[in-house]
């Protein structure tokens, strides 16, 4: 929706007309020629064995597959200490991607399209496993420092986890009390990575997408079907399990079956529908669908709105 600045076209036609986005939105990224891009290629030539040429990005394009796969795969994945202070992400470059993602939503140069879009209730878990250094504030503002938001104050660091209160009823997977708490900082550790990256993400793009673009329609959604779900809960990427066939006949995958074959076919997730909870616009009081086991319900997304609040006022500090 934001290459080229929102022009979707090709050979004068649109290459789509509707966006569903699962878990993901705007992510504030700083430019391909940053500090931290510069230092994800001199990790790729170094791996490579590029360091001494005298061209070293002709030297990277001469390598055989195997090692050039290798090679860009030797930086921290998601699944490391660095979690989701990711390496590669759409970078801007000034001309397939103009500027920062957020800087194009508020600007309103993406394409404006009527869109689906939604997060699992626990998207940080998974992202939390392996920080277990992690035990009180100041490693928790450390950390966020150093590994993800190194240009930010250390001032807003600080405000940004203030708002998630060292409280483990208040943490990620949420609505379990105490439980699930794997190591002293994980659960707020999980809400915060969640938060920041995924669910109060969306909200921030949503709030900018229907003040920019106020008759475009727009639908979002909390999935919560894996609620109780051990240290997880409902994480990111459960919904590939639950919702797309490998669950054969549960509410969640009969629930995005139905709702996304309506929209993708007349732009309306209740198009189609005869017997479903009808989903509502999101402006139209800002109510998420929250698909549940059993049954589903809709919610009033203000839920953790000082941090949200915080999120979508500091964006040029949580560039990555």
């Amino acid at each position: 929706m934001a290459l080229y600045g929102g022009d979707n076209t090709y050979k004068g036609k649109a290459l789509f007309r509707g966006a569903i986005m699962n878990s993901g939105s705007v992510i504030p990224a700083d430019p391909m020629d940053s500090p931290k891009g510069q230092r994800i290629y001199n990790v790729v030539v170094a791996a490579a064995g590029c360091t001494s040429a005298a061209d070293r990005l002709a030297c990277l394009r001469s390598l055989d597959y195997a090692t050039f796969y290798n090679a860009v795969n030797s930086v921290p994945s998601a699944v490391s200490y660095e979690s989701i202070a990711l390496s590669y992400l759409p970078r801007p470059d000034g001309k397939a991607l103009p500027e920062s993602p957020e800087i194009l939503a508020q600007a309103g140069k993406y394409t404006p399209v009527p869109f689906l879009i939604g997060d699992q209730e626990d998207e940080g878990t998974v992202f939390s496993l392996l920080q277990s250094n992690i035990s009180d504030t100041d490693q928790l503002v450390d950390y966020y420092s150093t590994v993800f938001f190194p240009q930010a104050e250390r001032s807003t660091i600080e405000e940004l986890v203030a708002l998630y209160p060292d409280d483990l009823s208040a943490g990620s997977p949420f609505r379990t009390g105490i439980f699930n708490n794997i190591y002293p900082q994980y659960k707020r550790l999980a809400a915060i990575m969640g938060d920041v990256v995924f669910t109060l993400a969306r909200r921030v793009f949503l709030e900018t997408a229907n003040s920019v673009f106020p008759d475009v329609p727009t639908w979002s959604y909390l999935a919560s079907y894996d609620y109780g779900f051990p240290v997880l809960g409902t994480a990111h990427g459960s919904n590939i399990v639950g919702s797309f066939g490998l669950t054969i006949g549960s509410l969640p995958q009969l629930d995005f079956e139905r709702y996304y074959i309506s929209f993708i076919n007349t732009l309306d997730p209740n198009a189609l529908q005869t017997n479903a909870v009808n989903w509502p616009q999101y402006n139209n009081g800002a109510r998420l669908l929250q698909l549940n086991l059993l049954s589903d319900n809709l919610l009033v997304d203000d839920f953790r709105k000082n941090a949200s609040d915080f999120i979508g006022g500091h964006l040029a500090s949580f560039r990555q």
